[in-house]
């Protein structure tokens, strides 16, 4: 929201400077954002008079310029404004002056051969709107030497103030004003508006077919309207501000909307056919609205239109077809009260923003409507002239009725600062409440402060103009002796399993919770869609961690990034709840070019497979027993991807090459590796704190290792025999591992010869030859429960 200094004292009476200001209105809870006085910037520049214009003798674009800066030499200037010529006068910065505009700090320079010793400017050039067909034309009365922004009185600091959403009564000059009064900066200029008395009945039907989209729809023509440009100092206002003019009629809307934060609209009269109706618009009805664009509309949207068809979005935008223009001579005002849900949907629905939306979307003041459209008419015959109509009134506005029962010993209770009854009367009679005291004090809310509810809410108006500051910090009570460790088991798990992946090269990331509908659909879809999303790339939980650390892949590749190796520790969302997950991504290269094949090394599945297993490790999994079974989620390419697993059914992690459909989907060259890791699936620890490790113990005894090469048919998988040899003798066998894959010569047909390692630990005395000849025997047989044997 923001206002000037002299737009403020219209509705405020004080002396207070900008600083005092500035300070009362962050103190009070409207954070200032900025500060700005255009004053400043511009103060090298002066008014100028141009005494001769000459052609340019190598351009016949430019001209070469003498200028009277009242200082008492001529000053030579070359020019390429179409509009400079001999008499006029305009503004002008000289070397050393910075050109906010143009981003350049002016210097004496030589243009084509001829030396230009500071610059004329436009109305660009400055930032004091968009034109720039010419230089600035200033009047003859214009003083030569004075500071331009002194005489255009642009020293009119501009206040930028963050309005909280609950605060819809300060989306207006006044309503800040009102604060700053209670605060005691000055008082509260009351709203003078003079009855404009009617010269003839409202020649239009107005009617509302949608009470609860609109309950209320006052309008009123004015006929014999000059549209024209709206007056200097108005225009100058809006412009201060970040609003473009337009015409007198439009101005005055938007300087009534951003005086008192009540939007309205104004229809040329003749581009109206028959009755004018607040109804539900039509399925696929479409509107072209005042920025140019068309809308197609639903049946959930509240719309203004007459018998020919729509002419606004209500409350968000009017129509390009029933816009004033300079030809318009009747209008009808429209002065409205929309429902804030039913805006706020439309809105996000059309994704389609205004300033309007985002005062009805708040809640504008439903008692305000007969003062609205008064300063509306009052301005508009002021601006453009003309007659008034009766003011018709249609619905009924939804003023609420709202009191609060209240003890003025909650300020201390609750809000932890001792105030006197006296001054909170006086504090919330100053921001319009109404007060009965008596042993329980009876506040009356205000029509504009639809965000009061309750006693804790009145306490919040009485501290925040006392004084936030003056509450006493006080620490929280604090049990005596050693403090306790307040970390869970999930919380300690995931500060390991993040130290970890940080450990190994991972960079960790974090990403939305929220993603679109289309990156869910990849891995399943999302059963938590939001009905009523900020945006639709924020719709649906995610039921992945993958689908952002992707996204994130993908902007860094986009920016060069060679090597990608991402993970996030986060939730998922499944049918049956979240998830706690640890996910990562690796793409790109693995490594830098070798020096030997010259080329970089991508990762691959095995990759995904190792950083899985050692993280797995550092969380306390058993990884000797976990097998890698296929079934993997169908975003893995099938053949490069599996599961790690206690058993068939439970799945520590997933991990595999990613399909090439499901990098299509992330707009994504492979080959790019990923995996995650199910914390919430992780066995937990029996009988122990976990905050010990059991002593290392190394056996005595060396241990002995035996080879076994088996043929086993090509479906049988390595891990299968690997699980069988593992099983065949559990105390004397430590270790088995695959050291060798051949098919070729030597190997029938549909089969492979599989190499193993297995390491046998004695635990009390060696093996003798023949202990070792019965565990073989025992491996060979086990092996044989897979169909191997062993290989001649």
């Amino acid at each position: 929201m923001k206002f000037t200094l002299s737009w403020l004292k219209d509705h405020l009476d004080t002396e207070a400077s900008v600083q005092t200001i500035v300070d009362t209105l962050t103190a009070i809870g409207l954070e200032v954002e900025s500060v700005e006085n255009a004053a400043e910037k511009l103060a090298p520049f002066t008014i100028a008079k141009v005494l001769t214009a000459e052609r340019h003798p190598q351009a016949d674009k430019l001209q070469v310029l003498t200028v009277d800066t009242g200082s008492g030499d001529a000053i030579q200037v070359v020019c390429g404004a179409p509009n400079a010529r001999a008499g006029m006068k305009g503004v002008f910065g000289g070397p050393g002056a910075y050109v906010p505009g143009s981003d350049l700090t002016l210097k004496i320079s030589a243009i084509r051969g001829v030396e230009s010793r500071g610059m004329m400017c436009s109305v660009r050039e400055l930032q004091l709107g968009d034109e720039h067909d010419g230089i600035i034309s200033l009047p003859e009365d214009a003083p030569v030497g004075a500071r331009y922004a002194d005489w255009a009185g642009l020293d009119d600091p501009v206040i930028d103030v963050s309005v909280t959403p609950n605060r819809q009564d300060c989306m207006g000059v006044h309503g800040i004003a009102r604060d700053l009064a209670a605060a005691g900066l000055g008082t509260l200029k009351p709203i003078a508006i003079a009855p404009i008395a009617a010269s003839f009945a409202c020649p239009i039907e107005i009617r509302i077919d949608d009470p609860k989209g609109c309950p209320a729809f006052f309008g009123r023509v004015v006929r014999g309207v000059r549209n024209g440009s709206s007056p200097a100092w108005l225009q100058q206002r809006l412009k201060a501000v970040g609003q473009r003019p337009i015409s007198a009629l439009v101005d005055m809307t938007n300087y009534v909307m951003l005086s008192y934060g009540r939007p309205l609209h104004v229809y040329d009269l003749a581009a109206l056919k028959g009755a004018i109706v607040a109804r539900k618009a039509h399925d696929g009805e479409e509107v072209l609205a005042l920025n140019g664009k068309s809308y197609r509309l639903d049946a959930t949207m509240t719309v203004i239109a007459d018998d020919a068809g729509v002419h606004d979005i209500g409350g968000i935008m009017g129509g390009e077809h029933s816009g004033v223009t300079e030809t318009t001579t009747d209008i009808l005002i429209e002065c409205a009260y929309f429902d804030p849900e039913a805006i706020a949907r439309t809105g996000q629905k059309l994704t389609l923003t205004s300033d309007a939306r985002t005062r009805f979307e708040r809640g504008v003041d439903p008692a305000f409507l007969d003062t609205g459209i008064a300063l509306a008419t009052a301005m508009a015959l002021e601006l453009a002239g003309g007659e008034a109509s009766e003011i018709v009134r249609v619905g009924t506005p939804p003023v609420p009725s709202k009191t609060v029962t209240y003890r003025p010993e909650q300020a201390r209770t609750l809000g932890g600062l001792d105030v006197p009854e006296d001054r909170q009367q006086e504090i919330l009679s100053r921001l319009g409440f109404g007060v009965a005291t008596g042993e329980r004090w009876t506040i009356s809310v205000p029509s504009w402060r639809r965000d009061v509810d309750g006693a804790a809410d009145i306490v919040e108006e009485v501290i925040r103009i006392e004084g936030l500051e003056k509450v006493a910090s006080a620490p929280l009570p604090r049990a005596a002796g050693v403090a306790r460790p307040t970390a869970t088991a999930e919380q300690l798990l995931e500060r390991k399993v993040r130290r970890t992946a940080a450990a190994r090269g991972l960079n960790e990331a974090v990403t939305w919770s929220f993603i679109a509908e289309e990156e869910a659909a990849p891995f399943g879809g999302s059963p938590w869609v939001l009905a009523n999303p900020i945006s639709e790339e924020l719709k649906a939980m995610r039921p992945s961690l993958l689908p952002g650390l992707l996204a994130a892949a993908r902007r860094n590749i986009a920016r060069g990034a060679g090597s990608i190796r991402l993970f996030e520790i986060g939730r998922r969302y499944l049918a049956d709840g979240e998830r706690s997950t640890l996910a990562f991504v690796l793409a790109g290269d693995r490594a830098a070019r070798h020096w030997r094949t010259g080329k970089a090394q991508g990762f691959d599945a095995y990759d995904a497979k190792a950083e899985a297993l050692a993280i797995l490790a550092a969380a306390g999994a058993p990884v000797d027993n976990l097998q890698a079974l296929g079934g993997a989620a169908s975003v893995y390419h099938p053949g490069r991807s599996a599961r790690l697993s206690l058993g068939p059914k439970n799945a520590l992690a997933e991990f595999g090459e990613l399909h090439p459909s499901s990098l299509k989907a992330f707009d994504l060259q492979g080959p790019v590796v990923a995996a995650e890791i199910f914390l919430d699936a992780l066995p937990q620890k029996r009988g122990s704190s976990g905050h010990m490790r059991d002593a290392y113990r190394p056996p005595a005894l060396q241990a002995v290792k035996r080879d076994f090469a088996f043929l086993v048919p090509e479906a049988v998988q390595a891990e299968a025999l690997l699980r069988a040899v593992r099983g065949a003798d559990k105390q004397a066998i430590a270790g088995v591992s695959l050291f060798d894959l051949f098919t070729g010569q030597g190997v029938p047909e549909g089969e492979k010869s599989l190499a193993i390692e297995v390491t046998l630990q004695p635990s009390e005395k060696s093996f003798t030859d023949e202990e070792l000849k019965g565990i073989s025997e025992r491996i060979v047989a086990a092996a044989a429960k897979t169909g191997a044997r062993l290989r001649d």
